[in-house]
């Protein structure tokens, strides 16, 4: 773990080969280490989301976010293409996981990588967390208030629930939930909780009772200092577990 680090947009292979911009950071120490895909709330790539990509590179990850907004609206700022994407129904499914997919090998290719990946999202993309770690192989995910990994999306969207998609899950995922929370409620957590359990997956959930949607987002009013805090432990205690040498 140190402070300094490299940080700079690159472009990489995502799904069907789109070229994808991607925000990368990285610790400056040539060590080997894992790496964290980090997937954008729906607000988009912004720069709340590279200060997380950041933070990660803080923690000694090779970190990187690719811009899942950027074919509808390549030059837009992040709210224009946030809205050109929700107008279309949210990020197809099957192109989420290329373009995750890609950004894992991005990783696997760094001279400094050790060979193991994890994934982490916040709202849309604590979802888009839980369908990678189904689809791709990948070493641990972590899901931050991702709604609709169960229950019922809404009407009009691109999207639909993980239930079926659950038994694939790969590796041990870390739930992170505000007991105040609309999407996922409470008793979808519940939900999620005992369906993973069922299947044997290995899981660890914390919820916060002083705490709503997008706790950790320090640029809006739904953030909970003492949530925050204690989740971003918990997520560095994770990551040291299944991403380390």
């Amino acid at each position: 773990m140190g402070e300094s680090m490299t940080a700079d947009t690159v472009r990489i292979t995502g799904d069907g080969g789109d070229e994808v911009e991607a925000y990368v950071a990285r610790p400056s120490e040539e060590r080997a280490r894992g790496g964290v895909v980090v997937i954008h709330h729906m607000p988009g790539y912004d720069r709340a989301t590279k200060e997380i990509v950041r933070r990660f590179a803080e923690l000694g990850y090779d970190a990187i976010c690719p811009n899942l907004h950027g074919r509808e609206a390549p030059s837009a700022p992040p709210a224009e293409a946030s809205a050109a994407v929700r107008a279309r129904g949210g990020v197809p499914d099957q192109r989420l996981i290329g373009d995750v997919g890609g950004a894992a090998t991005y990783l696997r290719s760094l001279p400094t990588a050790n060979g193991k990946v994890g994934v982490i999202g916040y709202c849309s993309g604590g979802r888009q967390a839980v369908l990678a770690a189904c689809n791709l192989e990948v070493d641990a995910a972590v899901d931050c208030y991702g709604a609709f990994v169960v229950g019922t999306p809404p009407e009009g969207s691109r999207i639909r629930n993980l239930v079926d998609q659950l038994p694939r899950l790969g590796c041990p995922l870390l739930g992170l939930f505000g007991n105040q929370d609309s999407h996922p409620t409470p008793a979808e957590v519940d939900e999620l909780d005992e369906i993973l359990t069922a299947h044997g997956k290995p899981h660890e959930f914390h919820r916060y009772d002083d705490a709503g949607h997008a706790f950790f987002a320090v640029d809006r009013p739904s953030y909970r200092v003492a949530a925050a805090n204690d989740g971003w432990e918990r997520v560095a205690a994770f990551y040291e577990t299944h991403l380390g040498d």
